[in-house]
């Protein structure tokens, strides 16, 4: 694969409209999501169906039905942000201990080996463990970022970072290039949410 600036803008050209509108509010949706936007669920929610609808029509119905699961969630961290959950205020950024942190690590990694090996061995799937690992983590970090758990953007970083590699490998140029403004955009949500959890 060619990694070259005529291969990313021709990537660029190639992508359907829809496609474009739904990379578009996904950047919106991560830069709003750092500011702690309710806006941000809007485009989160219509980013997602666009993706959801392409990757059906597409027959790729895993990823189809990972973005039908960000519709929820684009769902659920309205209501939580805007009602502020159980007391009724406005939803604090919280912070989770190591311990718990590494718990869920070592259990995301348990079920990203358990379903990458299911898919590696059952399917037809390029990458199984990757794509998996991705996945997993992706389900796991919008819950955390609904519930605006701090370190779902360290999360997200290592996560973009690994689809990064995923889609080199698969040959997605401009997708590639979303991902890594992703990475950016990442270690911007968390130290914007690190200076207004320590300012509060």
């Amino acid at each position: 694969m060619t990694f070259t600036l005529e291969s990313i803008v021709a990537a660029f050209a190639a992508m359907p409209m829809w496609e474009l509108v739904a990379v578009v509010f996904g950047i919106a949706y991560v830069l709003l999501a750092a500011k702690e936007s309710l806006w941000t669920w809007f485009f989160a929610f219509f980013g997602t169906l666009i993706y959801t609808i392409l990757f059906w029509n597409g027959a790729l119905l895993s990823s189809s039905l990972l973005n039908f699961y960000y519709m929820g969630m684009a769902i659920y961290g309205f209501i939580l942000w805007r009602s502020g959950g159980e007391k009724g205020e406005e939803l604090e950024i919280t912070q989770w201990s190591l311990q718990k942190n590494i718990l869920l690590i070592i259990s995301g990694l348990l079920l990203a080996l358990i379903l990458g090996y299911l898919s590696d061995t059952y399917t037809d799937a390029n990458f199984a463990y990757l794509d998996t690992f991705v996945m997993v983590f992706s389900v796991l970090a919008t819950w955390m970022l609904a519930n605006k758990v701090l370190e779902n953007w360290l999360y997200w970083i290592v996560i973009d970072s690994a689809a990064i590699i995923l889609y080199w490998q698969s040959g997605y140029l401009a997708t590639i290039v979303l991902f890594c403004f992703y990475v950016i955009l990442a270690f911007y949500g968390y130290s914007s949410w690190l200076k207004a959890k320590n300012a509060a």
